[in-house]
């Protein structure tokens, strides 16, 4: 387990240890804003989110960000020389209940503290159903370059039991929207495996993924999170579990068709169709890159220290207000973490983990696993890289328990 550092050193004004900022800004650095706010909430969701109806007054929109602003200003004084941000990522929640006035204060204050670098990736998740052709224009008008839409499933059916409140056929409109306005760079989300969702539900989304002519696709296996309304129904047996099988068949189906339309696999869960349209923040998290995460709830990680933030929005703002840190809590990361972490996360890139990165055991793990079949032998032989096969993808999280 990472070390836990005592409360004293939480991030407030000269908090981080010199040791971890060393070196800040020769590394990809992003700011993460997390809005907590949801007009409903989907049954599968255990993210830190709000309705209107579970919060008060203290917990406005307005009060998140003025918090938001004072954290920015905390973020300054730690970091001491704050280097530039080369990718912005605004997530939820449902940031596009901001409107594109109150995205574009947010991307303000970003600015203002930081200052982003001439080729800053900077991307907002949006519900599609608050949207809009002028949303858009407004928040690309803004200095917004990347659009993360939630699609999740193209089938009404799928679509009610994930508790999605969008119609069947807006996340396509919303792409072709977003496009128009200017955004080179479009994220379609699917979820697959939802209890209930046939082949053909799965080929239907996949069919409107590509009609939509976006150049990026996020696909998740539905994961049953303890304490949400999905778990609850499963526990009750009104509705089946996700197979196991299934889910890998699903992985399988979308690969190929994605593949077959010039979507090609970068991580395992992410695809696009050139290395231009890869999304460089989720990257920086993969590579172990340092990233401010502002908002209720939200992690952060500066050279090996890495903190979280309370998650309600009313004592987030309240801690602000008052001049404390929002943190909640913060762990030092040992040699050994971050070895676990680097092989975690590298390992499911398509370039795949540097032999070197791994001790002796592991290395002899990454040959046995490409004798599986589980590790490109062309790339270790000839690179010195372990690189997942098609079937080492499916089997990747084994895997990196072998190698560590």
């Amino acid at each position: 387990m990472p070390a836990l550092l005592p409360e004293t050193t939480t991030p407030v004004e000269s908090a981080l240890p010199e040791s971890a900022l060393e070196g800040l800004g020769t590394r990809p650095f992003g700011v993460y804003v997390h809005v907590p706010f949801c007009a409903t909430r989907c049954g599968y969701c255990d993210f830190n989110t709000y309705t209107a109806g579970e919060l008060d007054s203290d917990s406005s929109p307005q009060s998140w960000l003025e918090g938001l602003k004072r954290e920015f200003d905390l973020a300054a004084r730690v970091l001491k020389a704050p280097p530039a941000v080369d990718t912005v990522f605004v997530g939820g929640g449902t940031p596009s209940l901001l409107g594109a006035d109150g995205l574009r204060s947010v991307l303000d204050a970003v600015r203002d503290t930081f200052g982003l670098a001439p080729d800053a990736e900077v991307t907002t998740e949006s519900n599609p159903e608050s949207t809009s052709p002028e949303f858009f224009a407004g928040i690309r008008d803004a200095g917004y370059n990347r659009i993360s839409l939630g699609m999740q499933s193209a089938a009404r059916h799928v679509l009610k039991i994930l508790d999605r409140v969008h119609t069947a056929g807006r996340p396509v409109a919303a792409a072709e929207e977003a496009r128009a306005a200017g955004f080179d760079h479009v994220n379609l989300d699917v979820i697959y495996g939802t209890p209930g969702e046939r082949t053909e539900d799965l080929q239907a989304s996949l069919d409107a993924v590509l009609a939509a002519g976006v150049d990026h696709v996020s696909a998740y296996a539905l994961i049953v999170e303890e304490g949400t309304a999905l778990a609850r129904r499963i526990r009750r047996g009104e509705l089946p579990a996700p197979d196991d099988d299934v889910l890998a068949a699903d992985y399988e189906m979308i690969d190929r068709v994605l593949a077959s339309a010039g979507l090609r696999w970068y991580e395992v869960s992410n695809w696009s169709t050139s290395e231009e349209a890869r999304c460089r923040h989720n990257i920086g998290y993969w590579r172990g890159g340092d990233w401010w995460g502002a908002g209720p709830g939200a992690h952060s990680h500066v050279g090996g220290v890495r903190w979280w933030n309370v998650k309600h929005p009313a004592r987030y703002a309240a801690s602000l207000a008052a001049g404390k840190s929002p943190a909640a809590g913060r762990e030092l990361l040992t040699d050994e973490d971050r070895h676990l972490e680097r092989v975690m996360l590298e390992l499911r890139l398509s370039e795949g983990l540097p032999l070197d990165a791994l001790d002796d055991d592991g290395r002899a793990e990454a040959r046995a696993a490409a004798a599986e079949g589980l590790l490109d032998q062309s790339a270790l032989d000839g690179q010195g890289r372990a690189v997942l096969t098609d079937r080492g993808r499916l089997l990747a999280d084994g895997l990196v328990r072998r190698l560590t």
